[in-house]
């Protein structure tokens, strides 16, 4: 049986992510095959090739116009893994991506609590969500990430006049979110790293800048207005002290592994009372060179070695069967 690694197929929709999986993947020794996913055609009489198949579609890849990737993706990863392909976030995790109501209900499943969560579709139907909050709100858009759609609102009146003005986008299906606001003591938010079952490290998100902060995809946001700054200065970003016995960390780690999603960022925000209210799920978590300055771990180089040691070998033995 050859010792060659299997083929690493990379289904992809924004090119600026691939260079840090790419060189981790390289650097492990597997060879690489790129799969954009936005335009083309799937044949049902086709036979995928064999290798491991890593999902890499995000909610967001409307905003770059690639309208079709995650519909494309749905159907592809349905045709991978009825042809027994291995896939790395595949369907059932990519729903969660696409997905913040269910999000919210699986965090719920697994005893993790979350701001309170209301899916509304059409006008009429977001206003009489907004009014079952007592409290500040915001919006999001269902299928979101990028801080899509994000708005606080402090009361009914100032949602029906942006729902009312030319600003409001309703996003993909019109399915907007609305979440109870979360007012906290501190100026971060915590993000837990998990890939193959495994607690990677957890980050901080600094948000002492003159924004607010919301639970929504580590944005911090103004009133009225979004901005996510992902793409931020280092000195945003400091190490948590969170470890992986922290009783949270082991209850993401229990919904990781119970729902197949193998490689995630997960956020949370902890309030003014000190209860932590986790808030989203990040299939498509992306490790740069500014987080691995400020972690000391290099995440895609973490995650190229767990597939070279636990998936690889999987493969191999599946195809050799």
């Amino acid at each position: 049986m050859s010792n060659q690694l299997p083929t690493a197929h990379i289904l992809y929709e924004n090119p600026a992510w691939l260079p840090p999986l790419v060189e981790a993947l390289e650097a492990e020794g597997f060879p690489i095959n790129l799969v954009e996913l936005d335009e083309g055609l799937l044949d049902p009489e086709s036979v995928p090739e064999e290798g491991i198949w890593i999902n890499r579609i995000s909610p967001s890849s409307h905003t770059r116009g690639h309208h079709g990737s995650v519909e494309l993706a749905r159907e592809v990863l349905y045709w991978l893994e009825l042809h027994g392909r291995r896939v790395i976030n595949g369907l059932h995790a990519f729903e969660f991506e696409m997905s913040k109501l269910r999000q919210d209900l699986v965090l719920n499943r697994y005893g993790i609590k979350t701001p309170k969560t209301i899916l509304a579709v059409g006008r009429d139907a977001i206003v009489d969500a907004a009014s079952r909050f007592e409290g500040p709100f915001i919006t999001k858009h269902n299928q979101g990430g990028k801080g899509l759609g994000i708005h606080l609102f402090r009361s009914v009146e100032a949602l029906e006049k942006h729902l009312d003005g030319d600003g409001f986008e309703p996003g993909p299906g019109g399915k907007i979110i609305l979440q109870q606001y979360i007012e906290s003591s501190k100026p971060y938010i915590t993000r837990v790293e998990v890939a193959g079952g495994r607690f990677l490290f957890a980050m901080q998100s600094n948000t002492d800048d003159g924004f607010e902060l919301c639970p929504s995809d580590a944005c911090q946001i103004p009133e009225g207005d979004g901005v996510c700054p992902a793409d931020g200065p280092s000195s945003k970003f400091s190490r948590s002290p969170l470890t992986e016995d922290d009783v949270l960390v082991q209850k993401y780690l229990a919904l990781t592994q119970g729902e197949g999603i193998e490689v995630a960022g997960i956020e949370f925000i902890e309030s003014a009372d000190g209860t932590r209210y986790t808030y989203d799920i990040n299939g498509t978590t992306n490790y740069s060179g500014v987080l691995a300055e400020v972690t000391g771990i290099e995440g895609m180089r973490e995650v190229a070695r767990w597939l070279k040691e636990d998936i690889a070998p999987e493969v191999s033995l599946r195809r050799a069967s």
